[in-house]
């Protein structure tokens, strides 16, 4: 509204100055300026016709232009701020999806550690458990190994009894009681030559 009156006051001085200016400067001259001054008859109509458009203008299309202007510019003003808050909003989320991917980024890790941890357990656990295995097959074996020799040692001590007496019977023309003490002394013998040789 400012403008307006600003405005309108500029038309009124110039209109004032119009016609307090000297009728002489607006009489015909001889020559080529004659055309370029109007005609005193021709001014002053087209002259009010001129505030009149302008007071019209300025009561009625002014205010419209001006408020439409005004509601623009707010409207402007508006988008630049939602624009703001769009930017703000949006540095915001980027932060937190960043915080987001390095937490999850930290759990990856920690996911893993822990995977190669359990895996290094179990790992060991089985080579244990190996281990132990084996220690106890080795044992077994060793143990029927012992069995099937002292197994072997009785039989052959029975077998040497055995043919024993029956040289010795041949060699005496005599039987000798099987089932006797020269028997049992034939065993102990063998016996005892076996415990030699094992422990050598």
């Amino acid at each position: 509204m400012k403008f307006t009156h600003r405005i309108a006051g500029v038309a009124a001085t110039t209109a004032c100055a119009a016609l307090c200016a000297p009728v002489s400067a607006f009489a015909e001259e001889a020559g080529g300026a004659s055309i370029l001054i109007p005609k005193m008859a021709e001014f002053v109509p087209a002259l009010i016709a001129f505030l009149i458009i302008w007071v019209v203008l300025a009561k009625v299309a002014w205010p419209q232009i001006l408020a439409m202007m005004d509601e623009r510019s707010k409207r402007i003003e508006e988008s630049l701020d939602e624009a703001e808050r769009t930017k703000k909003q949006a540095i915001a989320d980027r932060k937190a999806s960043d915080d987001m991917l390095t937490d999850a980024r930290r759990q990856a890790a920690d996911i893993v550690l822990a995977a190669r941890q359990d895996g290094e357990a179990e790992r060991q656990r089985i080579v244990a458990a190996a281990h132990k295995e084996a220690e106890a097959i080795i044992a077994k074996a060793h143990r029927t190994v012992e069995d099937e020799r002292q197994a072997l040692y009785a039989d052959a001590a029975a077998s040497i009894a055995d043919l024993s007496v029956s040289v010795a019977s041949k060699i005496v023309e005599k039987t000798l009681d099987e089932d006797g003490e020269q028997r049992r002394l034939i065993e102990r013998y063998i016996k005892e030559a076996g415990s030699l040789n094992a422990s050598n």
